[in-house]
C-alpha cells in the first residue's frame, strides 16, 4: 500500500519501522522541523526523519499544515508534496501537529492514529503518562480514523496492555510502540481487504490527559504516599520528579510506599529514617522509600550509593 507517515519521536519511528518492514510504499514521510538538543544546543533530526534518511524515505518538514496559518507556505508546499505522492492512506502517530481537513480527506482510506491508550480514555498529548500517574491497571493501542476532533475517530483495532507495578512512562512507552507498530501492520491488512469495521467511541468514560509540564515535576509531600510514587513512575524519564534538600533539586527516580512512621506524626516531606534500603520520607498517610536519587550534575544512584556522598540527616524536610 502507498503510504505517507507523519511522526516525530521514537514512539513514532517504531511505528514508520514496522511499516517499512511490512513491504509498503511510504511515499512521504512528515515530521517536525529539527530542533536544538545538547549542551551544544545544535539542532538535531527527529528519530522519524533519522530513520528515514537512513532508508531513502522522502522527508517533509513543515512547521503547520494549516493553509490559513502562521506559515502558509510551508502548509502549500507540504499539500503539494501530498497530492504528488497520492498516498492510499497516511498513519499519524505522535506528530505534534494538527492535522486540517484538507489532510484529513487527501487520501482515498484517510488518515489513520496509532494512540497509547484505550480510547476514550486518555485523549489527548500525554496518555502514556498520566495512566500511570493514575494508577491504572490497563492501557492499550486504539487504532483510530481519524476526524477533526481530538481524538474523537471511530476506533478500528484495540488491544489492551497490562500496567505492570514496576513500570515506569519510560518502560510502558516501549511496550507500547511495539505493540502500535504490530496492531498498524493489521490494520492497514485488513484496509487493503475491505475488512475493517469501525467502532464509534462510547461518550462514557471520557479522560484528557494533557501535556506534561515540567512544573508538575515538584513533589508535593501532602499527598498520599502512593500517589507520590505513582507520579515518580509517571514522570520517568521526563521531567523527573523532583525535591528540594539544602538549596539543591534532587531527582526522585524510584521509590516505595512504607508503613506509617511510629510516634508522634511527621510533618511532610520530613526524613524519619535512613537505612540502607533507602530515605524514610513522611507523606500524608503513611511514608515513601526513595530508594534512587541524582543530584544536579550527578548520576542516578540507590539510596545506599548516594547518602555515602550526600549525608542526609533523620529530622531534615525536603522539599
Amino acid at each position: 500500500m502507498k503510504l505517507a507517515f507523519a511522526g516525530t519521536p521514537e514512539f513514532a519511528a517504531v511505528a514508520l519501522a514496522y511499516l517499512h518492514a511490512a513491504g509498503h510504499d511510504i511515499v512521504l514521510v512528515l515530521s517536525q522541523p529539527d530542533r536544538p538538543a545538547g549542551r551544544g544546543m545544535k539542532l538535531h533530526p527527529s528519530p522519524v526523519k533519522q530513520f528515514a534518511l537512513a532508508h531513502g524515505l522522502a522527508v517533509a518538514q513543515p512547521r503547520s499544515l494549516r493553509l490559513d496559518g502562521k506559515y502558509p507556505g510551508d502548509a502549500e508546499a507540504a499539500r503539494q508534496a501530498l497530492m504528488a505522492a497520492q498516498p492510499d492512506a497516511m498513519v499519524v502517530a505522535a506528530y505534534g501537529l494538527i492535522l486540517p481537513q484538507w489532510v484529513l480527506d487527501l487520501p482515498r482510506l484517510g488518515c489513520f492514529n496509532i494512540h497509547a491508550s484505550l480510547l476514550p480514555r486518555w485523549r489527548g498529548a500525554a496518555p502514556i503518562h498520566r495512566a500511570i500517574e493514575a494508577g491504572d491497571a490497563l492501557t492499550g493501542i486504539t487504532i483510530m480514523q481519524m476526524d477533526a476532533g481530538l481524538d474523537t475517530g471511530d476506533m478500528l483495532l484495540t488491544q489492551a496492555l497490562p500496567i505492570y507495578p514496576l513500570d515506569t512512562t519510560g518502560s510502558l512507552h516501549d511496550r507500547l510502540a511495539e505493540l502500535g507498530g504490530e496492531l498498524m501492520v493489521r490494520t492497514l491488512a485488513l484496509a487493503d481487504r475491505g475488512k475493517l469495521q469501525p467502532v464509534p467511541q462510547a461518550p462514557e468514560g471520557v479522560t484528557y490527559a494533557s501535556k506534561i509540564d515540567k512544573a508538575e515535576a515538584d513533589i508535593d509531600w501532602a499527598q498520599p504516599a502512593q500517589t507520590i510514587r505513582q507520579r515518580v513512575r509517571a514522570f520517568d524519564p521526563f521531567p523527573g520528579a523532583s525535591t528540594q534538600h539544602a538549596g539543591e533539586k534532587l531527582k526522585i527516580w524510584a521509590a516505595e510506599v512504607g508503613p506509617a512512621a511510629p510516634g508522634r506524626p511527621e510533618i511532610p516531606g520530613q526524613i524519619v529514617a535512613v537505612t540502607t534500603c533507602g530515605i524514610v520520607v513522611a507523606a500524608l498517610d503513611s511514608t515513601l522509600i526513595i530508594t534512587e536519587l541524582q543530584r544536579p550534575g550527578g548520576k542516578r544512584l540507590s539510596g545506599a550509593e548516594f547518602l555515602r556522598g550526600c549525608p542526609l540527616q533523620v529530622g531534615e524536610v525536603l522539599g
